[in-house]
């Protein structure tokens, strides 16, 4: 059962006494918190709550209580939330944010401004703006002129920045010191190891083998290990062992620019044996093109 109770005013103090000194026959409930904050709130207000004396003030709490059916501890906050702003109704959400010194114009400013200078350093962006400003006037610079060196990258890497701006950074590669990145040059001479891996492939969700293919420019000597990783763990046993397999003097040791190869590990496992490491440069797709081919007509042919 439903009953909606909207004047409060009828009630006096000794009509509720007398409904509460009856043991209660109906169970109340709030239909929603909004309708029952307000509803006590005209409570409090229709029977001047806070210039009650403290007996009135227990019948209007256990009268509050037994129609909403909260909790003595609910319902005095509730009531002290009324007293100190006024009402019980939920209070507006209001975001919290900074205020923007800087506008979408002025992003698009910038942006306009790196295209035509090629993307200066902060400093010098901040002070040809600063002069275009106090020498021709231009009011467009007139908040971006006073900004911080480390404000202005923010803003490069906004996305309404990027958008606009047509100056791009290239990717700068990253130097790894081992290894001399040059051509091999057997000169007729064995010894002239290049190296490859070749992955099996997967199978059924299991992955395969990697061979690891080492081949003699002069005398055409080939030896193929197989590791299970191409981790630095598994690639030294490997190496020492076909190093170990070519009956001559191995002089120098080529490979691409595969982090197999090219890491601390392999470098000083061939420096103990005054192997010279070098590696293939870029765009230079002959200066391992024997090993390439004895990928194709020997490993992937075969095994």
């Amino acid at each position: 059962m439903m009953i909606t109770m909207t004047n409060t005013k009828n009630l006096c103090l000794s009509a509720i006494g007398e409904y509460l000194s009856k043991p209660p026959i109906i169970e109340f409930k709030s239909i929603s918190k909004e309708d029952r904050n307000e509803w006590i709130q005209n409570v409090i207000f229709d029977h001047k709550y806070s210039k009650c004396s403290r007996k009135n003030k227990g019948v209007l709490k256990s009268y509050m209580m037994r129609m909403t059916g909260i909790s003595r501890a609910q319902l005095t906050r509730l009531i002290a939330e009324c007293r100190k702003r006024g009402t019980l109704k939920p209070r507006e959400y209001v975001r919290h944010s900074f205020e923007k010194t800087y506008t979408k114009g002025d992003v698009e400013t910038l942006a306009d401004l790196d295209n035509a200078h090629e993307c200066l350093a902060g400093p010098a962006t901040i002070k040809i703006m600063k002069q275009d400003y106090v020498n021709f006037g231009k009011t467009e610079y007139k908040r971006l002129k006073d900004i911080s060196v480390s404000h202005l990258y923010r803003l490069r890497i906004t996305d309404r920045y990027k958008f606009r701006a047509k100056t791009f950074t290239k990717t700068n590669p990253t130097k790894v010191n081992i290894g001399e990145r040059r051509k091999p040059e057997p000169d007729g001479k064995p010894g002239y190891l290049c190296v490859d891996t070749v992955h099996q492939g997967d199978k059924e969700g299991e992955k395969g083998a990697y061979h690891v293919n080492t081949v003699d420019m002069t005398t055409q000597f080939e030896f193929v290990g197989a590791v299970e990783a191409i981790s630095e763990k598994y690639m030294k046993k490997v190496l020492t062992e076909l190093l170990k397999q070519f009956p001559f003097t191995v002089i120098e040791f080529h490979a691409d620019n595969g982090s197999e190869y090219i890491n601390k590990v392999v470098a000083k496992l061939l420096n103990k044996s005054m192997i010279a490491l070098t590696k293939s440069r870029p765009r230079k797709t002959t200066d391992n093109a024997l090993i390439e081919s004895k990928n194709g007509s020997i490993i992937r042919k075969h095994m």
